[in-house]
Protein backbone atom coordinates (compact mmCIF):
# COMPACT_ATOMS: atom_id res chain seq x y z
CA UNK A 1 0.00 0.00 0.00
CA UNK A 2 1.01 3.43 -0.93
CA UNK A 3 2.34 5.44 2.32
CA UNK A 4 1.32 8.81 1.18
CA UNK A 5 -1.15 9.79 -1.53
CA UNK A 6 -1.70 12.99 -2.70
CA UNK A 7 -4.66 14.35 -4.50
CA UNK A 8 -4.16 17.57 -6.56
CA UNK A 9 -0.28 18.53 -8.12
CA UNK A 10 -0.90 22.05 -8.40
CA UNK A 11 1.62 24.42 -7.28
CA UNK A 12 1.24 23.55 -3.33
CA UNK A 13 0.76 19.52 -4.11
CA UNK A 14 3.89 19.55 -5.89
CA UNK A 15 6.23 21.39 -4.20
CA UNK A 16 5.44 19.39 -1.22
CA UNK A 17 5.50 15.85 -3.49
CA UNK A 18 8.66 17.30 -4.72
CA UNK A 19 10.06 18.11 -1.39
CA UNK A 20 9.44 14.91 0.38
CA UNK A 21 11.17 12.61 -2.02
CA UNK A 22 14.18 14.02 -0.07
CA UNK A 23 13.10 11.69 2.77
CA UNK A 24 10.65 8.81 1.48
CA UNK A 25 11.03 6.64 -1.65
CA UNK A 26 9.10 7.10 -4.74
CA UNK A 27 7.48 3.87 -3.90
CA UNK A 28 6.09 5.44 -0.61
CA UNK A 29 4.17 8.00 -2.80
CA UNK A 30 1.23 8.10 -5.01
CA UNK A 31 -0.91 11.19 -6.40
CA UNK A 32 -3.91 11.98 -8.15
CA UNK A 33 -5.18 14.90 -10.71
CA UNK A 34 -8.20 16.07 -12.31
CA UNK A 35 -5.65 16.61 -15.01
CA UNK A 36 -4.25 13.43 -16.77
CA UNK A 37 -2.13 15.47 -18.69
CA UNK A 38 -0.53 17.22 -15.67
CA UNK A 39 -0.42 14.15 -13.91
CA UNK A 40 1.56 12.15 -16.91
CA UNK A 41 4.18 15.26 -17.18
CA UNK A 42 4.36 14.84 -13.27
CA UNK A 43 5.16 10.91 -13.32
CA UNK A 44 7.72 11.51 -16.03
CA UNK A 45 9.86 13.90 -13.87
CA UNK A 46 9.42 12.66 -10.49
CA UNK A 47 9.16 8.79 -11.01
CA UNK A 48 6.14 8.54 -9.12
CA UNK A 49 3.24 6.23 -9.55
CA UNK A 50 -0.06 8.45 -10.48
CA UNK A 51 -3.94 6.81 -10.27
CA UNK A 52 -7.27 7.95 -12.10
CA UNK A 53 -9.22 8.89 -9.17
CA UNK A 54 -9.31 10.07 -5.92
CA UNK A 55 -11.12 7.15 -4.62
CA UNK A 56 -8.40 4.91 -6.21
CA UNK A 57 -5.98 7.52 -4.24
CA UNK A 58 -7.90 7.16 -1.01
CA UNK A 59 -8.03 3.14 -1.20
CA UNK A 60 -4.38 2.98 -1.40
CA UNK A 61 -2.81 5.31 1.05
CA UNK A 62 -2.76 5.33 4.81
CA UNK A 63 -1.48 9.15 4.97
CA UNK A 64 -3.96 11.38 1.89
CA UNK A 65 -2.88 14.85 1.75
CA UNK A 66 -6.08 16.97 0.00
CA UNK A 67 -3.98 19.69 -2.17
CA UNK A 68 -7.02 21.35 -3.81
CA UNK A 69 -8.58 24.33 -3.04
CA UNK A 70 -11.64 25.11 -0.58
CA UNK A 71 -14.23 25.41 -3.24
CA UNK A 72 -13.28 21.35 -4.37
CA UNK A 73 -13.61 20.05 -1.37
CA UNK A 74 -16.81 18.61 -1.18
CA UNK A 75 -16.69 17.12 -4.34
CA UNK A 76 -13.27 15.17 -3.56
CA UNK A 77 -14.21 14.42 -0.01
CA UNK A 78 -17.40 13.05 -1.57
CA UNK A 79 -15.41 11.04 -3.31
CA UNK A 80 -13.53 9.28 -0.81
CA UNK A 81 -15.94 9.31 2.09
CA UNK A 82 -16.88 5.89 2.41
CA UNK A 83 -13.02 4.49 1.32
CA UNK A 84 -11.20 6.13 4.26
CA UNK A 85 -11.04 4.26 7.55
CA UNK A 86 -9.78 4.92 11.20
CA UNK A 87 -6.58 4.26 9.83
CA UNK A 88 -6.34 6.63 7.40
CA UNK A 89 -4.52 9.89 8.13
CA UNK A 90 -6.65 13.17 6.18
CA UNK A 91 -3.78 15.79 5.94
CA UNK A 92 -6.14 19.17 4.97
CA UNK A 93 -4.13 22.05 3.10
CA UNK A 94 -7.15 24.28 2.82
CA UNK A 95 -7.18 27.52 4.56
CA UNK A 96 -10.49 28.47 6.27
CA UNK A 97 -11.89 24.67 6.54
CA UNK A 98 -11.88 23.32 10.06
CA UNK A 99 -10.63 20.01 11.04
CA UNK A 100 -14.22 19.61 12.34
CA UNK A 101 -15.47 20.54 8.47
CA UNK A 102 -13.04 17.86 7.65
CA UNK A 103 -14.41 15.51 9.78
CA UNK A 104 -17.92 16.10 8.71
CA UNK A 105 -16.87 15.73 5.37
CA UNK A 106 -14.96 12.93 5.32
CA UNK A 107 -16.77 11.22 7.93
CA UNK A 108 -16.04 10.70 12.03
CA UNK A 109 -13.67 7.94 11.32
CA UNK A 110 -10.71 9.15 9.82
CA UNK A 111 -7.73 11.32 11.93
CA UNK A 112 -7.49 14.78 10.54
CA UNK A 113 -4.43 16.91 10.70
CA UNK A 114 -4.75 20.13 9.57
CA UNK A 115 -1.49 22.40 7.84
CA UNK A 116 -0.75 25.43 6.20
CA UNK A 117 2.64 25.43 4.20
CA UNK A 118 4.03 27.61 2.05
CA UNK A 119 4.96 27.62 -1.98
CA UNK A 120 8.64 27.82 -0.89
CA UNK A 121 8.39 24.27 0.10
CA UNK A 122 9.55 23.74 -3.70
CA UNK A 123 12.85 24.50 -2.67
CA UNK A 124 12.89 23.02 0.91
CA UNK A 125 12.45 26.76 2.49
CA UNK A 126 8.74 26.19 3.39
CA UNK A 127 7.46 27.09 6.47
CA UNK A 128 4.24 25.03 7.96
CA UNK A 129 1.56 25.39 10.64
CA UNK A 130 0.58 21.94 11.88
CA UNK A 131 -2.96 21.68 13.72
CA UNK A 132 -3.76 18.08 15.13
CA UNK A 133 -7.27 17.37 16.99
CA UNK A 134 -8.33 18.07 20.35
CA UNK A 135 -8.68 14.52 20.49
CA UNK A 136 -5.06 13.58 20.00
CA UNK A 137 -5.87 10.32 18.21
CA UNK A 138 -2.38 10.09 16.32
CA UNK A 139 -0.39 7.46 17.28
CA UNK A 140 3.30 8.31 18.02
CA UNK A 141 3.89 6.41 14.73
CA UNK A 142 1.51 8.70 12.92
CA UNK A 143 2.92 11.90 14.41
CA UNK A 144 6.89 11.11 13.35
CA UNK A 145 5.19 10.61 9.78
CA UNK A 146 3.37 13.72 9.45
CA UNK A 147 6.16 15.81 10.70
CA UNK A 148 8.86 14.07 8.43
CA UNK A 149 6.73 14.70 5.29
CA UNK A 150 7.04 19.00 6.55
CA UNK A 151 10.36 18.87 7.93
CA UNK A 152 11.56 17.37 4.14
CA UNK A 153 10.24 20.58 2.71
CA UNK A 154 11.87 23.30 5.16
CA UNK A 155 10.59 24.34 9.24
CA UNK A 156 7.34 23.41 10.98
CA UNK A 157 5.48 24.47 14.01
CA UNK A 158 2.71 22.84 15.77
CA UNK A 159 -0.36 25.29 16.49
CA UNK A 160 -3.47 25.43 17.89
CA UNK A 161 -6.07 25.95 15.55
CA UNK A 162 -7.22 28.80 16.72
CA UNK A 163 -4.51 30.59 15.30
CA UNK A 164 -4.86 28.99 11.71
CA UNK A 165 -6.14 31.90 9.72
CA UNK A 166 -3.22 33.80 11.52
CA UNK A 167 -0.91 31.33 9.69
CA UNK A 168 -2.28 31.78 6.81
CA UNK A 169 -1.48 35.20 7.07
CA UNK A 170 1.53 35.05 8.55
CA UNK A 171 3.41 32.97 6.15
CA UNK A 172 0.78 30.62 3.65
CA UNK A 173 -0.29 33.61 1.20
CA UNK A 174 2.61 36.11 2.59
CA UNK A 175 5.22 35.36 -0.16
CA UNK A 176 3.70 36.98 -2.49
CA UNK A 177 4.19 40.18 -0.85
CA UNK A 178 7.90 39.42 -0.76
CA UNK A 179 7.65 38.49 -4.13
CA UNK A 180 5.83 42.30 -4.80
CA UNK A 181 8.07 44.03 -2.37
CA UNK A 182 11.26 42.77 -4.18
CA UNK A 183 9.64 43.03 -8.15
CA UNK A 184 8.62 46.79 -6.62
CA UNK A 185 12.14 47.81 -5.13
CA UNK A 186 13.84 46.06 -8.19
CA UNK A 187 12.02 48.03 -10.42
CA UNK A 188 13.12 51.43 -9.03
CA UNK A 189 16.52 50.90 -8.74
CA UNK A 190 16.12 49.86 -12.26
CA UNK A 191 14.64 53.56 -13.01
CA UNK A 192 18.16 54.94 -11.39
CA UNK A 193 20.08 52.67 -14.39
CA UNK A 194 20.92 49.39 -12.88
CA UNK A 195 20.51 46.27 -15.07
CA UNK A 196 17.05 44.32 -14.39
CA UNK A 197 18.81 41.03 -13.66
CA UNK A 198 21.35 42.58 -11.35
CA UNK A 199 18.66 44.63 -9.20
CA UNK A 200 16.55 40.99 -8.90
CA UNK A 201 19.90 39.25 -7.69
CA UNK A 202 20.92 42.73 -5.41
CA UNK A 203 17.24 42.66 -3.85
CA UNK A 204 16.64 38.42 -3.64
CA UNK A 205 20.15 38.39 -1.67
CA UNK A 206 19.27 41.42 0.85
CA UNK A 207 16.23 39.88 1.56
CA UNK A 208 17.75 36.19 1.97
CA UNK A 209 20.49 37.83 3.94
CA UNK A 210 17.78 40.49 6.13
CA UNK A 211 15.62 37.37 7.19
CA UNK A 212 18.84 35.30 7.90
CA UNK A 213 19.38 38.43 10.36
CA UNK A 214 16.07 38.06 12.58
CA UNK A 215 16.23 34.34 12.50
CA UNK A 216 20.28 33.81 13.94
CA UNK A 217 20.75 37.31 15.90
CA UNK A 218 17.54 36.60 18.14
CA UNK A 219 17.51 40.49 17.91
CA UNK A 220 13.49 42.49 17.46
CA UNK A 221 13.92 43.39 13.85
CA UNK A 222 13.03 47.21 15.17
CA UNK A 223 16.28 46.90 16.62
CA UNK A 224 17.97 45.73 13.24
CA UNK A 225 16.09 48.27 11.54
CA UNK A 226 17.71 50.96 13.84
CA UNK A 227 20.73 49.84 13.20
CA UNK A 228 20.89 50.56 9.73
CA UNK A 229 19.60 54.08 9.96
CA UNK A 230 22.37 56.62 10.73
CA UNK A 231 21.01 59.57 11.84
CA UNK A 232 20.76 61.80 8.67
CA UNK A 233 21.49 59.25 6.83
CA UNK A 234 20.19 57.11 3.67
CA UNK A 235 18.59 54.73 5.40
CA UNK A 236 16.21 56.81 7.55
CA UNK A 237 15.51 59.24 4.68
CA UNK A 238 14.13 55.66 2.72
CA UNK A 239 12.44 54.57 5.90
CA UNK A 240 10.41 58.01 6.36
CA UNK A 241 9.01 57.96 2.66
CA UNK A 242 7.97 54.58 3.52
CA UNK A 243 6.24 55.82 6.48
CA UNK A 244 4.53 58.59 5.28
CA UNK A 245 2.94 56.27 2.33
CA UNK A 246 1.55 53.43 4.32
CA UNK A 247 4.36 51.05 3.94
CA UNK A 248 3.22 49.37 7.68
CA UNK A 249 -0.56 49.97 7.41
CA UNK A 250 -0.24 48.91 3.72
CA UNK A 251 0.92 44.97 5.11
CA UNK A 252 -1.65 45.74 8.09
CA UNK A 253 -4.17 46.07 5.96
CA UNK A 254 -3.07 43.18 3.70
CA UNK A 255 -3.20 41.00 6.39
CA UNK A 256 -6.92 42.01 8.03
CA UNK A 257 -7.87 41.18 3.99
CA UNK A 258 -6.23 38.18 4.42
CA UNK A 259 -7.90 36.84 7.62
CA UNK A 260 -11.03 38.18 6.88
CA UNK A 261 -11.20 35.35 3.64
CA UNK A 262 -9.81 32.83 5.67
CA UNK A 263 -12.75 32.97 8.58
CA UNK A 264 -15.15 33.90 5.44
CA UNK A 265 -14.59 31.04 3.06
CA UNK A 266 -17.47 28.54 4.16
Amino acid sequence: MAKIGFIGVGNMGYAMMRGILKNFSKDDILFTDVNTKRCAEVSNELGVEYVHSNAELANNAKYVVLAVKPQFYDAVTKNIRDIVTENTVIISLAPGISIEDVKFKVGSSAKIVRVMPNTPALIGEGMTGICYENNNILSPEEKETVEKIFSSIGNFKVVDEKIMSAVVCASGSSPAYVYMFIEALADSVVKYGMPRDMAYDFVANTVVGAAKMVKETGLHPGKLKDAVCSPGGTTIAGVAALEEFGFRNSIIKATDACYDKCENMK
